[in-house]
């Protein structure tokens, strides 16, 4: 087993050697994943018990948390943390929020390391903590904070929550902050901050006419959901959600799109997860958040977060 207390970059080791140029030195780019140890379980939700062989007294976990569920706007993307913790034979690991309902997602943790779950605009608890992505905006409610992580590393703050004038987008963070909501013809509802996971894209909300379009969720390792347009009259867009990364392989996971046209559209798209892609919009529900924390796009309905996940490497 590896030193748990080695100090340096953990994704590649440091070698003085020459490299040819056709050569790709390491296929694994992640900065999280540990250099010299083998992923040996993925656990899902709705496990809570882990089997970790005698002598193995340390573990390297990635935990990922649930993503919210979509509301008038997109929710934010569940937060991820890694590191070093001591061996344990229990686990938490997040649901995301479910379609439907006004729910933020569910924290993970395995040991000292845990991330939180992504906020749904309804819920009541807006801003996120422990690296998870806030929500965008809605009528007389402020987008969501994002969550610092694990490692100290600060949420993206936002503005202020509607303008006439101007696009309000969430701010980077570990977690980004939630995008704000627009009720005006030709402004563009906020987009969700980027960040290790994405914050909610707020919505474009009137009951006048008009074409309005709603922000796109925020992208990062986990994406944010997209937020939801309606009008009486006029073009609909719904946001688009952000993209995430397969932390594992590398490959983009992909954000669901939003629905666009008049009456029966204007929903966002899921925010991709760490480990699958999101769904798109259908009509006026949201899509679904991707396994892995993506955050749920707004809707009429809004769509489910993806589940959290958790990668034990030893």
């Amino acid at each position: 087993m590896a030193n748990p207390s080695r100090r340096g970059q953990v994704a590649g080791p440091v070698s003085g050697q020459m490299r040819g140029d056709a050569e790709t030195p390491f296929t694994n780019t992640s900065f999280i994943l540990p250099y010299g140890l083998q992923l040996r379980q993925t656990i899902n939700t709705g496990t809570t018990s882990v089997t970790i062989p005698t002598g193995i007294t340390f573990v390297y976990a990635i935990c990922v948390g649930g993503g919210g569920s979509g509301g008038s706007s997109g929710s934010g993307a569940g937060g991820v943390a890694w590191g070093w913790t001591l061996a344990t034979s229990s686990c938490v690991v997040g649901a995301g929020g479910v379609t439907g309902t006004s729910s933020n997602g569910g924290y993970t943790r395995y040991g000292n390391v845990i991330a939180g779950g992504g906020t749904n605009i309804s819920s009541g608890l807006v801003n996120a903590t422990l690296g998870a992505g806030g929500c965008g905006g809605s009528v007389g409610l402020n987008p969501g904070t994002g969550g610092t992580n694990y490692w100290g590393i600060p949420g993206g703050t936002i503005g202020s929550n509607v303008s006439t004038t101007n696009t309000i987008n969430g701010n980077i963070g570990a977690g980004g902050g939630g995008g704000g909501y627009t009720a005006t013809a030709g402004i563009t509802g906020g987009n969700g901050g980027d960040g290790i996971s994405g914050g909610g894209g707020g919505p474009a909300l009137t009951t006048s006419t008009g074409n309005l379009s709603a922000g796109n969720g925020g992208n990062g390792l986990v994406g944010g959901g997209g937020g939801r347009s309606t009008t009486t009259s006029g073009i609909r867009v719904g946001g688009n959600g952000g993209n995430g990364i397969n932390i594992l392989t590398g490959a983009i996971t992909t954000g669901g799109t939003g629905t666009t046209g008049t009456n029966a559209n204007g929903a966002g798209g899921g925010g991709g997860g760490i480990a699958g892609n999101a769904t798109n919009a259908s009509g006026t529900v949201g899509g679904n958040g991707g396994l892995g924390g993506g955050g749920g796009g707004g809707g009429n309905t809004g769509g489910s977060g993806g589940n959290g996940i958790l990668y034990l490497f030893y």
